[in-house]
């Protein structure tokens, strides 16, 4: 067990992983290629302003998030989390064939149907992929399974990103993407296929049909156990921190680096791969165990690389030609560490959060993650909203948000520390 590769060979863990890959590929080239047509031919698609595209799709994405992780929670529990996993995969082939007939006839509406669609996808599979894996997987296997996990997930971003970009930009784009989007999803759902049964723990617990009281409970049951609810709020920092990021890409290249659309994908690439090179670091750091010591390291990596990326954004010098400026191969140095470190510190609180939750109860944690992280990442939208319209440049929020993740990295490290004195 010296690489969590092992775990890719077998049939417990391989066709969850492909499953998982191939849906988060999807994902991202259906919204990647929507956000750049939608972006370069809005006058074609809607009457809506450009710049309002991009978050309005983002807040369709995620608005599924709030309204039906108490439900995708609840039906992991009480169903056979397998069985749960394909009939997800069949609403993803459904709304990809949506997909391509919006494409086709430039409708907006349709488009953004299929947007609520697949934020409702991602909301119904997130409990299963996790609370999956602690059922098949060895307690020493969490974090190999994590990484692996965590990985292929951003690898799957960047590579659906990229394609997207690249149709959004031939003739008929939108159609080839929609096209090669209900193929991916035939696979996918072939994947789904081989995943052992993963019958429920619950059964026979009440069901509720209240979407508002099925979410409100789910943060109640998560708030009962304080490890695993600090775990949540840390993993929630994250995907703040992460969302933050990649959100003002776009604009930081435009503004800062007076770089282009490649300037972006090499930015959000090395991000990507940085995230994926820190999720398999720690899974080699930890050997099998889940070692709170990591996130305290990745939390301190994620400030000081961020607090030296936001520097030196601030004083960039846009003389001469990009790619021969050092100050841009130190701000891709350094974001490719906030990546790394931000791996490493991830990691093991998803090991966390799954190994110390209820079994019986683990899919509405993982829904109640789902919710915290979902309104960690539209509360930091906010902020930077609002300190945007109030004159802040993009890398003091950078800086802001860097120097907040080393007071966190503090509260993370007191709080380990505190609970390590306690058990003596």
């Amino acid at each position: 067990m010296s690489s969590p590769l092992y775990l890719l060979k077998t049939h417990r863990f391989a066709p969850l992983f492909g499953t998982q890959f191939l849906g988060a590929f999807n994902d991202n080239l259906f919204k990647n290629t929507l956000a750049v047509l939608l972006t370069f031919q809005a006058a074609e698609w809607t009457s809506i302003s450009s710049a309002l595209l991009a978050p309005l799709i983002g807040a369709v994405f995620i608005l599924p998030f709030f309204l039906f992780s108490g439900l995708a929670g609840e039906l992991a529990d009480k169903f056979d989390k397998a069985r749960l996993a394909r009939i997800v995969k069949v609403w993803e082939i459904f709304l990809m064939v949506i997909a391509t007939a919006g494409f086709a006839t430039h409708s907006f509406i349709t488009l953004m149907i299929v947007v609520f669609g697949m934020g409702m996808h991602s909301t119904l599979f997130g409990p299963i992929k996790y609370s999956i894996i602690p059922q098949h997987m060895g307690e020493n296997e969490l974090v190999s399974a994590n990484a692996l996990v965590e990985s292929g997930t951003f690898a799957a971003i960047l590579l659906g990103t990229l394609i997207g970009g690249v149709l959004s930009g031939i003739e008929n784009g939108g159609v080839i993407a929609g096209v090669a989007s209900i193929a991916v999803a035939i696979i996918g759902y072939g994947f789904s296929r081989y995943i052992p049964a993963a019958p429920s723990l619950s059964p026979e617990m009440a069901f509720s049909i209240n979407i508002f009281s099925q979410t409100l409970n789910t943060l109640r049951l998560a708030y009962q156990n304080r490890m695993v609810f600090l775990a949540i709020l840390a993993i929630s920092w994250f995907w703040l921190y992460g969302a933050l990021l990649l959100s003002q890409f776009p604009s930081f290249v435009q503004s800062v680096l007076m770089g282009d659309e490649t300037t972006v994908t090499v930015l959000l690439s090395l991000f990507t791969v940085g995230i994926g090179a820190g999720s398999i670091l720690c899974e080699r750091l930890s050997h099998h165990a889940i070692r709170p010591s990591l996130i305290v390291v990745g939390a301190i990596g994620m400030g000081l690389s961020g607090i030296d990326f936001a520097l030196t954004a601030q004083h960039f010098s846009s003389v001469g030609t990009l790619y021969t400026n050092p100050q841009f191969f130190h701000i891709l140095f350094d974001l490719t560490l906030v990546g790394v470190f931000g791996g490493l510190y991830s990691v093991p609180l998803y090991a966390l959060m799954q190994g110390r939750s209820d079994p019986y109860s683990r899919s509405r944690i993982i829904a109640a993650n789902n919710v915290l992280n979902a309104i960690f990442m539209v509360a930091g939208a906010v902020v930077t909203m609002v300190l945007l319209g109030d004159g802040w440049k993009i890398p003091d929020i950078f800086l802001l948000i860097a120097v907040a993740t080393l007071l966190v990295a503090g509260i993370i490290a007191r709080i380990i520390h505190t609970k390590a004195k306690n058990e003596v």
